[in-house]
């Protein structure tokens, strides 16, 4: 699988934070919004989406172990009580918000690639990587903690939030495959090649910095140029060229 977890202490000497620290009830600035992972969710009550942004700061700061439920209600401005009206446990939360992470970022990979054959296949995965990037920079503490707490979930959910992540590495793969094929791409080993590249995109979650020089945008621009440079892609002039014979 792509990405692999880091150790709490890297988790926390670079979480990203703007502003003062976030105290108790507080549900931290609008950096912190779910909108990329929850918008597509209307029904979800207001409430449950105010605990699963309260759990995202929660274990982004403290780590999946080191939360308890008390922590997350009291971010969310409830009681532990108003929790499990929602929730009933932390691990639920979090299953929640994983699924929630990793379909949207399924659907942003499979709605950016496109169906075979509608671009080139460097066309197609640039403008997927670029747009994966971005997401994981724009929502870095909700990426963050979706990669970083998969050893947390139960074991149902984690087989099935693997099943997602191979389904994302699988149409990626296929891209880079067919790039190779047609002399796009110079990849001898596709799926080591595109475990490299998606280990680059959610990277971005573990680092982004929201005042830093380059909007998410900018930043998944520079590494979908990287990632096909890393795949041998080549452009018009440098591609062989091809006999023709009578």
């Amino acid at each position: 699988m792509y990405g692999r977890p880091v150790t709490k202490r890297l988790l926390n000497a670079t979480l990203t934070r703007v502003g003062a620290p976030v105290k108790a009830g507080d549900q931290g600035p609008a950096a912190v919004d779910l909108g990329g992972v929850l918008g597509g969710l209307p029904e979800l009550p207001p409430t449950a989406r105010r605990l699963l942004e309260a759990g995202v700061w929660a274990f982004a700061e403290q780590g999946y172990h080191g939360t308890t439920t008390r922590d997350i209600a009291t971010r969310a401005g409830l009681s532990p009580a108003g929790l499990y009206v929602h929730y009933p446990s932390k691990g639920a939360l979090l299953a929640h918000l994983s699924e929630l992470g990793h379909d949207a970022a399924a659907q942003l990979v499979a709605t950016t690639l496109g169906p075979a054959g509608s671009a080139p296949a460097t066309v197609r995965l640039h403008r997927s990587l670029a747009a994966f990037v971005a997401w994981n920079a724009e929502h870095h503490l909700v990426a963050r903690v979706v990669q970083d707490e998969l050893r947390s979930l139960d074991a149902p959910t984690r087989a099935r939030i693997h099943l997602v992540r191979r389904s994302i590495e699988a149409q990626v793969e296929a891209v880079v495959a067919q790039g190779a094929t047609a002399g796009e791409m110079v990849v001898d080993h596709h799926t080591h090649a595109t475990r490299a590249v998606l280990s680059l995109a959610v990277n971005v979650a573990r680092w982004y910095d929201p005042d830093g020089r380059q909007s998410p945008a900018e930043l998944g621009q520079i590494y979908a140029d990287l990632s096909l440079r890393m795949l041998g892609a080549r452009t018009e002039a440098e591609r062989p060229v091809t006999e023709e014979h009578p």
